[in-house]
């Protein structure tokens, strides 16, 4: 190995764990804020779904409709707390006198504190893991709106933590059939028949509706057989 590179190498891996070690300390500090923040705001649904959706488009104006009728079954909001199908669901919220949190992210481009969430309940986070498990200890229920990566990366995170009962049973619910038609024909057709890599009862973790009155719906019938708490 060339000794200017190797040089290079050590000194740059020396710098890394230095700044690892401090780094605990940030992870942490992210992990407290969120739970003294979070920890007595009762029962809450996540709505997830793309950045770039935009008002008058159909699913921003569907996802403020879902989050007003879900909070007036009682139950809070929370989403990431960025624009897009994330700020529909904080409207809804707010317009029936809800809870509306945002779990915000700093990014490059397109995340904002979008205006309707509670001042008392935005959190900004620089990490998507912490991020993530705020999204999940502090929700009963999930309604994925269309997205893109970011939803996808949260809908298959749930789904796996529901399917392994790392939580509890809980309501994941995708909006829009014919936006997941496709994902959720692959997953019957190939990840489940064709390759088995899932068993047949996984694909029942999913519920899929296109309107507010379905979602509301099923969440009160299955909160008539399942108790409120919290995920862990």
């Amino acid at each position: 190995m060339n000794d200017a590179f190797k040089n290079l190498k050590e000194r740059d891996w020396s710098e890394t764990k230095a700044h690892s070690s401090w780094q605990i300390f940030k992870i942490m500090s992210e992990f407290v804020e969120g739970y003294e923040a979070l920890n007595m705001i009762g029962p809450c649904i996540s709505i997830f779904g793309s950045a770039r959706t935009r008002p008058g488009h159909k699913y921003y104006e569907l996802a403020v409709e879902i989050a007003r009728r879900v909070a007036e079954e009682g139950f809070g909001i929370i989403t990431g707390g960025g624009p897009g199908a994330m700020e529909a669901a904080n409207k809804g919220a707010q317009l029936a006198g809800g809870r509306s949190v945002g779990i915000n992210i700093v990014l490059p481009h397109e995340q904002y504190a979008n205006p309707y969430i509670d001042r008392d309940k935005s959190l900004n986070f620089d990490y998507f893991f912490v991020r993530k498990v705020m999204f999940v200890k502090y929700a009963q229920g999930f309604i994925m709106m269309p997205g893109g990566f970011g939803t996808m990366d949260e809908f298959f995170e749930v789904a796996t933590l529901i399917q392994t009962r790392k939580v509890m049973e809980t309501p994941m619910i995708l909006v829009g059939s014919k936006y997941w038609k496709g994902l959720l024909n692959w997953i019957q057709e190939t990840m489940c028949d064709e390759e088995q890599n899932i068993n047949p009862e996984d694909i029942g973790l999913l519920q899929i509706f296109d309107t507010a009155e379905e979602v509301v719906d099923y969440l009160r019938e299955f909160y008539k057989t399942h108790r409120l708490r919290p995920n862990f």
